[in-house]
Formats: C-alpha cells, sequence, structure tokens
C-alpha cells in the first residue's frame, strides 16, 4: 500500500503560523486516513518554528528553488531571517519520505513550505504567485510527486497509476 505525506493542516491538526489548521473534508483523504496512508508533517513546526509564529514569505515570491540554491530567502514581517527554519524543515521532510519510501505529497498550496503551484509574493499583502514552496520544490527534485489540497481527484490518479506498477 503506497502511504502519502500529507500537510499536518490539512488533517485538522493546529500547527500554522496563527495556530490555526486548514482541514480538508474531502471523501478522498477520508479514505486514505481509514485506510493509514496518511502520513501528516509539517515542516514548519519540524523546521523548529514555534506556533503560533509571524507568517514568513519567499522574498520577491522567487520561489522554493531560488531558496534551495540560496539566491532566496523566507522573511517574516519584521524582515527576520526565517530561511534556517524552512530548509530544515524540508530535509526533516526529505528524510521521512525517503525512510518511508513516499512517492506522492498532499500539500497546502500557497505556503513557503508547502506551496505547489503558487506561493504568496513576499509583500505581505495577501497576493499570490506562481511557484512553488521550499518543501514542494525539495521533494519534486527528489521525485516525489507534490499535488495541493486542491488537486486530489489528480493525486488520486497517480496514486492508482503506483499501485497498478506495484501490483
Amino acid at each position: 500500500m503506497e502511504r502519502i505525506l500529507v500537510s499536518a493542516c490539512l488533517m485538522g491538526r493546529p500547527v500554522r503560523f496563527d495556530g490555526q489548521a486548514k482541514t480538508v473534508d474531502d471523501a478522498l483523504l477520508a479514505a486514505w486516513r481509514t485506510e493509514g496512508r496518511l502520513v501528516p508533517f509539517c515542516p514548519e513546526v519540524e523546521g523548529g518554528l514555534p506556533v503560533p509564529r509571524p507568517p514568513a514569505e519567499i522574498e520577491g515570491g522567487v520561489g522554493g528553488p531560488a531558496v534551495l540554491a540560496g539566491s532566496g530567502r523566507i522573511l517574516t514581517a519584521a524582515g527576520v531571517d526565517v530561511t534556517g527554519h524552512f530548509l530544515a524543515g524540508a530535509q526533516a521532510a526529505l528524510a521521512v519520505v525517503r525512510a518511508m519510501n513516499l512517492k506522492i505529497a498532499i500539500l497546502k498550496d500557497g505556503s513557503p513550505s508547502c506551496g505547489t503551484l503558487r506561493i504568496h509574493d513576499g509583500t505581505f499583502r495577501g497576493r499570490v504567485a506562481p511557484g512553488s514552496g521550499v518543501t514542494a520544490a525539495l521533494l519534486s527534485v527528489h521525485g516525489v510527486r507534490v499535488f495541493g489540497e486542491d488537486r486530489l481527484a489528480e493525486a488520486a490518479g497517480y496514486l492508482d497509476e503506483l499501485e497498478a506498477v506495484r501490483g
């Protein structure tokens, strides 16, 4: 049975910067949870950030790949550099993926860690830009297919492909 890394906030855990969850009430997630497939994980908490914490965005909205390459930073609105925490959390996620041989992740879109298709633009004005977060980018580079919470049907299709190959 293929297991799935999933953003802990999507599973109802209050780990977001504001101390809240972003629970997704979806039949697919509920079925996967019942089957024991889901591996909840919050890279920001695992990277050493507290709950609650100041919101953070990738400077200039350049995306996770730039942060991984050392040319981008993640800052709070006050200008505190929290890049190291985000990188540590991404590495911790990769370690879990490798240890459990996970090939799929469902992550919270918009997050500087978990964004799959979009992130905030770095202005702290609620605007989004195309791009991925640090954890999503790192997992992608290492062959994990990442999906946002609004692409669960697509994730289910990929899960079916993985299991068909596995037999």
